[in-house]
């Protein structure tokens, strides 16, 4: 009779993950990470924001705008799908530094 390796779907795994070291140079998400952070002026987002004193703290502008453009750069244009990809994709995971948006943040 044939054996098998023993397997379980119980089992845990934790991985860890370097951001860094899922943008590899030459991409297109180390691209746009490098144009977002480094070339884009995005303080014209900065006064739409009025919770220095009071409210919870944003998502940065930057870090949502790597999330859209990254999932749009896939075909991915819908806000929740978006969330999904935010959420799933380690590529987009490594981008945004783990902050997963609301699927209405994202819209909005």
């Amino acid at each position: 009779m044939a054996r098998f390796k023993k397997y379980s779907y119980e089992q845990q795994l934790l991985l860890p993950v370097s951001f860094n070291n899922q943008i590899l140079p030459g991409t297109f998400e180390y691209t746009l990470n490098m144009l977002i952070d480094e070339k884009f002026d995005l303080t014209i987002f900065y006064d739409k924001f009025k919770n220095d004193v009071e409210g919870a703290p944003a998502y940065d502008p930057a870090i949502l705008l790597k999330i859209v453009l990254f999932a749009y750069s896939r075909g991915i244009i819908s806000s929740r799908k978006i969330a999904d990809f935010a959420a799933e994709n380690i590529v987009c995971i490594a981008l945004s530094a783990d902050s997963k948006p609301h699927f209405t943040t994202i819209q909005r």
